[in-house]
């Protein structure tokens, strides 16, 4: 599992790429500079893997694209420490993110492909998530609830109700919301029963997937 200077070279490159494209938070910056990417796309595709694009990685799903990897992780506003649940480990370079800056990240998987090839895959990278669990995102981790913030890595059609529930107050959700085009939703939660709604434009996921069984 090599990461040479090269790849660092193309890392170098891909964060002045999201730095043109309006990413500002530098912790987000410095962790997508850290992470070997190539290592968690199939072998065929690393010559591709600092290019700011999604590719398949198996199960009908993808590695999300840098962009809206680094737009996610910003609207979180991640600080250290923070307990963030993840809806879609998939590939677990979402997760790695959210780790690298220093968040305790409890990451549910739907697909039981990827939530073995992340589980052998974050030791061998030093990656250490503080919960991996294979089940149905929509239900999301009552057991561990409440956190700081949730992040959905799938296009959902509505908002789970368990997954505004399991969020602290001042707590965020970001969600990609639609069909066939998702619009990027941050949920803020300002009390028991009120949440603030913030808009931010057309993303493309794979959808969220309901019932593993």
């Amino acid at each position: 599992m090599k990461d040479t200077a090269k790849h660092q070279g193309l890392r170098n490159q891909l964060v002045s790429v999201l730095e043109q494209k309006g990413i500002t938070d530098k912790s987000v910056l410095d962790a997508i500079k850290k992470i070997p990417r190539h290592l968690f796309l199939n072998s065929s595709f690393e010559d591709y893997a600092y290019q700011d694009k999604a590719f398949p990685i198996g199960a009908g799903q993808t590695i999300s694209q840098p962009y809206t990897v680094a737009f996610q992780s910003q609207l979180l506003e991640v600080k250290k420490e923070h307990k963030i649940l993840e809806i879609g480990t998939g590939s677990g370079y979402q997760t790695a993110v959210l780790c690298m800056l220093g968040a305790k990240v409890f990451s549910v998987e739907r697909q039981k492909e990827l939530f073995k090839q992340t589980s052998v895959l974050f030791p061998k990278l030093s990656i250490r998530p503080k919960h991996l669990s294979f089940g149905d995102g929509y239900k999301g981790l009552p057991g561990y609830a409440p956190f700081d913030s949730i992040i959905v890595t799938a296009g959902a059609p509505f908002i789970p109700q368990p997954l505004m529930a399991q969020l602290k107050i001042g707590g965020r959700l970001v969600i990609p919301l639609g069909e066939e085009v998702q619009i990027m939703t941050l949920l803020i939660r300002k009390n028991e029963t009120q949440f603030e709604k913030h808009e931010f434009g057309e993303f493309r996921f794979v959808p969220l997937l309901e019932d593993k069984n």
